[in-house]
C-alpha cells in the first residue's frame, strides 16, 4: 500500500497554542482508522517516521504529534546524543500532567475529523509515547491502545512534580489494551512490570500482555538496542491487535 508522508497539520490546543501533527496515511482512497501516535522523548525523529509508515502502510491514518510543542519550535527533532537526551528528559517533568492530556484530547478530535479516517480511534507509543498512548485511552473514543515499553507508569513520576495519577486511574481505561515490555529494559524492571499488571487484574481491564528479551527502545532502529526480529513480532503483535479491537 502506497503511503503519504508528507502532510502536517496544525492544531490548537486550549491553554497551549498551536500543536504540530504530522500525517501518514494510505494515499489511496477510502477512509480508514486512526492511531494517534506517540513520539519517544526525541519527537518526531526518522525512526518514528518510519514507525509511523509502517503503522499507516497497513491500512490506517496515522497522526503523529510534537509532544514539546509548547516548548520547542515547530519541526524541532531532538538528536539521539546526550544534549537531546538531557532536553527530552528535562521537558518530560516540565510539562504538566495536564497539558499532555489536553494534546492527546485535540488531537484525537482533529484525526477523527480528518477526512480519510473514519472515525474508530486507536492510541500507539513508545518509551514516554507509550505512557502517553495509555493515558489517551482515558477517552472514551479511543478503542484500543498500544503500549510499547510505556515508561514511568510504575513509578508515576510523569509531568511537572513527578506526581501523575496513570497508575491510580486505570479503572478508568476505556479502551482494550497493549503492553509490549523488554525484559532487560532498566527504565520497567520487574517489579514496576508487575505492580502495572496487578491493577490491571484488578481492575478486570481487558488487556494482551508480552514481554520479549530486549533493551528499551529495542523498536528504534537506529543504535545498538534495535532488534530487528523483536520489531517484527512487536508490530505484528499490534496490527493483529489493531485489526481485532477496530472491526
Amino acid at each position: 500500500m502506497i503511503v503519504r508522508t508528507d502532510e502536517t497539520l496544525d492544531v490548537d490546543v486550549a491553554g497551549s497554542g498551536t500543536m504540530r501533527m504530522h500525517l501518514f496515511r494510505p494515499a489511496g482512497d477510502g477512509t480508514f482508522p486512526g492511531v494517534l501516535l506517540f513520539s519517544e522523548i526525541y519527537q518526531v525523529t526518522a525512526p518514528i517516521r518510519r514507525l509511523a509508515t509502517m503503522i499507516a502502510g497497513n491500512g490506517y491514518v496515522v497522526a503523529v504529534p510534537e509532544v514539546y510543542h509548547e516548548y520547542e519550535a515547530a519541526g524541532t527533532v531532538l538528536a539521539y546524543d546526550p544534549a537531546g537526551t538531557d532536553r527530552g528528559n528535562a521537558l518530560k517533568v516540565a510539562k504538566p500532567v495536564a497539558a499532555y492530556d489536553a494534546d492527546a484530547a485535540a488531537a484525537l478530535s482533529a484525526l477523527a475529523a480528518h477526512p480519510a479516517c473514519n472515525g474508530k480511534l486507536a492510541t500507539f507509543g513508545v518509551c514516554l509515547g507509550g505512557h502517553l498512548a495509555y493515558r489517551a485511552a482515558f477517552d472514551p473514543r479511543v478503542l484500543a491502545a498500544a503500549c510499547l515499553y510505556p515508561t514511568d507508569i510504575h513509578s508515576g513520576t510523569l509531568g511537572e512534580g513527578k506526581a501523575d495519577d496513570s497508575l491510580a486511574r486505570v479503572a478508568d481505561l476505556a479502551a482494550d489494551m497493549l503492553f509490549v515490555w523488554g525484559r532487560q529494559d532498566p527504565h520497567v524492571p520487574f517489579a514496576g512490570r508487575e505492580a502495572i499488571r496487578a491493577r490491571l487484574e484488578e481492575c478486570a481491564t481487558p488487556y494482551e500482555w508480552h514481554e520479549m528479551n530486549a533493551q528499551h527502545a529495542f523498536l528504534r532502529d537506529e543504535g545498538p538496542r534495535y532488534d530487528p526480529a523483536l520489531f517484527l513480532q512487536a508490530m505484528t503483535l499490534t496490527l493483529e491487535f489493531y485489526r481485532r479491537t477496530l472491526r
